[in-house]
């Protein structure tokens, strides 16, 4: 069995064009039903802000699967700990044995992540966009920006964030990264009145964009709702999206924007909500003019865990990386 440490995969996994690629393809596999996908587990640690979630999923005629373990405190800012962490293992699909252990802090959900938002932006933002906003400063918010560079070109970045120095941090930081002006502003509101593509990376358990702040031609990507307590949009934006999209829609419809939607009666059977596999494996068309508005609620999905984690162990394999632990069963006699 292969062991492999968070330095060695941010040193040889990035999130790049391939990693998005793959992302992308998986999602199109889960639309083509070439992918077993159970419902999260999760446990709440309530009196310290945390959770901690299972997700896995098998996609057909790959050799290994992983099972994921990843846990969100939020209270831990105050320890000077970031708030994710975790681990990933693939397991083979021939004999149900561990073959490697990706202990990359949650690294690779960072990555895979950021690599969902880009292949919702590939399809729903407008081509041409000015300006990007972004509610939340944290790790994720970072990682959405990069990625959202691989399939978009923008000029100015707008960020809010409840704790003032977090956005002037992050706006100093990913400017020089990025060349690009990145402005701190005061309200939500004028992220998302003043955006062509807002993406939300909060664990907010009250809405902070409103209806009425959307305009045409708005693309919004929401990823922090993954919990049934959770909520980043007003129910209403749902329902004024001219199209609406879910990683999953069963998985939305349980811990994402779309179960608050649902919950108020705001969609009725006959609204069409898509999921992200539908366009990327081209059954649907995405956004088709400039003046649509569309929203993609990420829940994050077993099936991205298992795309990163054999693309991490196959980027690491070529390298000869990883250290190698013995770990044979013990054959039974007859």
């Amino acid at each position: 069995m292969l062991l492999f440490t968070e330095q060695e995969l941010r040193q040889y996994v990035g999130l790049n064009e391939e990693a998005v690629n793959v992302v992308e393809n998986a999602f199109s596999q889960l639309a083509k039903n070439e992918a077993i996908m159970p419902p999260i587990m999760r446990v709440d640690i309530e009196d310290q802000n945390g959770e901690v979630d299972v997700k896995t999923a098998y996609i057909q005629k790959k050799e290994m699967f992983a099972i994921k373990i990843s846990s969100g405190f939020f209270n831990n800012y105050k320890l000077g700990l970031p708030s994710g962490n975790g681990m990933m293992i693939l397991i083979s699909t021939q004999t149900g044995i561990p073959e490697a252990i990706l202990l990359d802090n949650g690294y690779l959900t960072d990555v895979r992540t950021a690599a969902a938002g880009a292949v919702a932006a590939k399809y729903l933002s407008k081509e041409n966009i000015e300006t990007v906003g972004v509610i939340g400063a944290g790790s994720q918010a970072k990682y959405q920006l990069r990625a959202l560079r691989l399939v978009r070109e923008f000029k100015k970045v707008l960020v809010y964030s409840r704790t003032s120095n977090h956005a002037k941090t992050f706006a100093i930081e990913m400017a020089n990264e990025l060349g690009v002006e990145v402005q701190p502003v005061e309200t939500a509101e004028a992220v998302v009145r003043n955006s062509d593509t807002v993406i939300t990376t909060t664990p907010a358990k009250e809405p902070i964009i409103k209806a009425e702040w959307l305009h045409p031609g708005l693309h919004i990507t929401a990823m922090g709702s993954d919990a049934e307590h959770k909520q980043e949009l007003e129910a209403e934006v749902l329902a004024k999206a001219d199209i609406l999209v879910c990683d999953k829609i069963s998985q939305c419809a349980r811990l994402g924007e779309l179960q608050h939607a649902m919950a108020l009666g705001l969609l009725t059977e006959q609204y069409p909500i898509i999921e992200l596999g539908e366009l990327t494996s081209k059954k649907v068309v995405g956004r088709q003019n400039d003046e649509q508005i569309t929203v993609c609620d990420l829940t994050g999905t077993g099936v991205q865990d298992t795309a990163i984690a054999l693309f991490a162990y196959q980027e690491m394999k070529k390298r000869n990386k990883g250290l190698i632990i013995e770990n044979r069963p013990i054959l039974l006699n007859n």
